[in-house]
């Protein structure tokens, strides 16, 4: 095996996989992915109808798989246009006494829940939401942790023909209302009553605050204790609705499902419609194919409940697989100590199969000396997965190290936008040492360079260029298809621009430097961000940084801002070694010519620096949405960045 590859999945492995399965049921080699990839966005309508068979996908598919007007490929193109789909439908089938559920928390408590007593659940909420008239169209707004009521909310909603919106409970009034209140819903749902980080918190003024606010808002449902007021009726959880049957409302393929936000953090967030169809077909795929996930699996993703990572594990359920509800903290202090097993107890006791996080997440652990492998039994575990920022190559040492030796790893890529990747993992391929595996199948992800030509092993702006089911179908509000094609249309005609700053290998890995938005730019060379951060990251003096450009007369210079772990002080030596550093990995590009002590950096609720907010301040330009930053209040340290501070 290369010495770069961490993992190679064994012919067994491989040949029992669904990707294995479905190359066979369309006449492909499972063994040339190259080509079956090729072929998948080359006959779009031929690809995505095989996948809607063979995931057995409930619903009247219609004849017309893919069509799409000449001059408009991208924007004018439609998928299923005649068929008729339920999400709910297609998560909820199966045995009755399947295992549909396991709900748990930061305190080790459980609750399983069966397919049947998650279909009777739905029902009555459903139920319930039709007698206070929400039907087809109608907007369903939640504010909820990430429990049983939040999946079911879900599902009764989609069920039939809302459309949901979900906040989580760290969100401030500001940052809700700016989401959730921008489509006016009809229905709110909330929970007052939250634990998190073995603190309990009580939020009966803040969602007050949030449903008077609330334009439109014609009923509120609570959850648990908790003295929440509203100027509408005001309904218990457990007096909502009543038993009956579960009906499902079979609707077109674009009509829309769910909306997501953006971060918000270079304006107000961006609120997205996404096809209901597109959702499906997407992320089953996902599942079933790049992430081996196979009925009766059990998948865990450490998530709040407004990430799309919610939305996506969710997903989970449609391929017969077990989803976990997390609720609380990661890692939690207790008795002045880090406590980083929670995850990890979650896995053993319940017998996970996959499990997802985040590279922040990873970089704590290490920085704990906690070793997972060594503590717990995670012999069930087959993969893990990360998303959210691009994992460092030394973390999939640690991985491979401290988690287990043999498992399946796949750093994903994709975003709110799609409700799914460009670029995850597969059961077919090895994992290699800081790449992500695979491009989807069905997505034409590609990286061009300034001239527009496609380039291999040189970094430059991910795009697509090929449609795809889950592409948004408006933003909503106002000029909504307007303002959705300049986001991703505008710098090239009928072509996805992502936004990340890429590079793909000529083996067909790739590599994610940053967000092009904060890619820097000494000397007109652009650079990721991710590159100084992954060096960064192996100074055990460090414990956080935040990079971004700041322009200077004629050109660009860096600068990288530090949090010092307790008992460090950033000093000539280590400013020089850290700079000895960068040159030496990356190159001179990538030496920072100022870098300052900080004692905290802005991050989004979901848990993303903020690049953009720190550099905006720092250049004494306005932060314009605020409170999509869970600690604004550190932005005034970077205003007093001088030059003359700086080492």
């Amino acid at each position: 095996m290369d010495e770069q590859q961490m993992w190679q999945p064994d012919s067994a492995w491989a040949s029992s996989s669904a990707l294995a399965d479905f190359a066979k049921s369309v006449g492909r080699s499972a063994a040339d992915y190259p080509a079956l990839h090729a072929w998948s966005v080359s006959d779009l309508g031929g690809f995505w109808s095989a996948f809607w068979d063979f995931a057995g996908v409930i619903g009247d598919k219609g004849d017309i798989a893919f069509t799409a007007p000449g001059g408009a490929r991208m924007t004018g193109a439609q998928f299923f246009p005649e068929a008729r789909l339920n999400i709910a439908e297609n998560f909820l089938k199966g045995d009755d006494a399947a295992l549909a559920v396991i709900e748990t928390d930061e305190d080790g408590g459980r609750r399983d829940i069966t397919r049947a007593e998650l279909r009777a659940e739905v029902a009555r909420i459903a139920r319930g939401m039709r007698t206070v008239g929400v039907g087809v169209g109608d907007s369903v707004g939640v504010v909820l942790p990430n429990r049983l009521e939040c999946l079911v909310t879900q599902l009764a909603a989609m069920s039939i023909g809302a459309i949901w919106t979900s906040c989580s409970p760290d969100f401030g009034v500001a940052a809700i209302l700016d989401r959730i209140g921008r489509v006016n819903p009809k229905l709110m749902i909330v929970q007052a009553q939250v634990r998190y980080g073995g603190k309990d918190v009580d939020l009966s003024t803040r969602l007050s605050d949030v449903a008077r606010g609330m334009v439109g808002l014609e009923h509120l449902v609570t959850i648990g204790a908790g003295d929440v007021t509203a100027e509408v009726p005001v309904t218990d959880w457990q007096a909502f609705g009543t038993a009956g049957s579960l009906e499902f409302e079979r609707l077109a393929f674009d009509a829309p499902c769910y909306v997501l936000y953006t971060s918000g953090t270079t304006g107000a967030p961006k609120a997205i419609v996404h096809r209901t169809g597109g959702v499906l077909l997407q992320q089953l795929k996902e599942h079933m194919l790049h992430g081996d996930l196979r009925q009766g699996d059990r998948f865990l993703w450490y998530t709040n409940t407004a990430w799309m990572m919610y939305h996506w594990v969710v997903a989970s359920l449609g391929c017969g697989a077990t989803v976990v509800l997390y609720d609380g903290a990661p890692i939690i202090k207790r008795d002045g100590k880090l406590d980083c097993s929670p995850l990890w107890t979650a896995v053993a006791d319940l017998r996970l199969t996959h499990l997802g996080i985040s590279p922040k997440y990873l970089a704590t652990l290490a920085e704990q000396g906690y070793a997972p492998g060594a503590e717990k039994d995670l012999s069930s575990l087959r993969w893990m997965l990360s998303a959210g920022s691009p994992v460092a190559p030394h973390q999939y040492d640690w991985i491979y190290d401290k988690v287990k030796a043999d498992l399946g790893f796949a750093s994903i890529s994709g975003g709110t936008e799609i409700m799914g990747c460009f670029l995850l993992g597969s059961p077919l391929h090895p994992v290699t040492r800081g790449h992500l595996t695979v491009r989807g199948l069905g997505m034409a992800a590609n990286v061009l360079d300034d001239r527009g030509a496609p380039i291999i092993g040189r970094a430059g702006d991910l795009v697509c260029t090929e449609p795809f089911p889950s592409m948004p179908l408006t933003f909503w509000g106002p000029d909504g298809d307007a303002r959705y094609h300049k986001a991703y249309f505008a710098e090239r005609a009928e072509i996805w621009t992502h936004g990340d700053h890429a590079q793909i290998e000529p083996d067909g890995t790739a590599v994610i430097h940053g967000r092009s938005d904060c890619t820097l730019n000494p000397g007109g060379v652009r650079i990721g961000t991710a590159d100084i951060y992954n060096v960064c990251e192996n100074f055990p003096q460090i414990e956080d940084s935040i990079v971004f450009g700041r322009a200077i007369p004629g050109d660009e210079e860096i600068v990288l801002c530090l949090i010092l772990k307790d008992g460090q002080s950033l000093g000539d030596g280590l400013a020089r070694d850290i700079r000895m550093a960068l040159r030496a990995a990356c190159s001179p590009r990538h030496v920072p010519a100022c870098i300052y002590q900080v004692s905290a950096i802005p991050y989004t609720v979901n848990g993303k620096r903020v690049e953009a907010a720190a550099r905006a301040v720092a250049s004494g330009l306005e932060v314009k949405n605020r409170a999509s930053l869970v600690n604004e209040e550190c932005l005034l340290q970077f205003s007093g960045l001088s030059r003359e501070a700086a080492l």
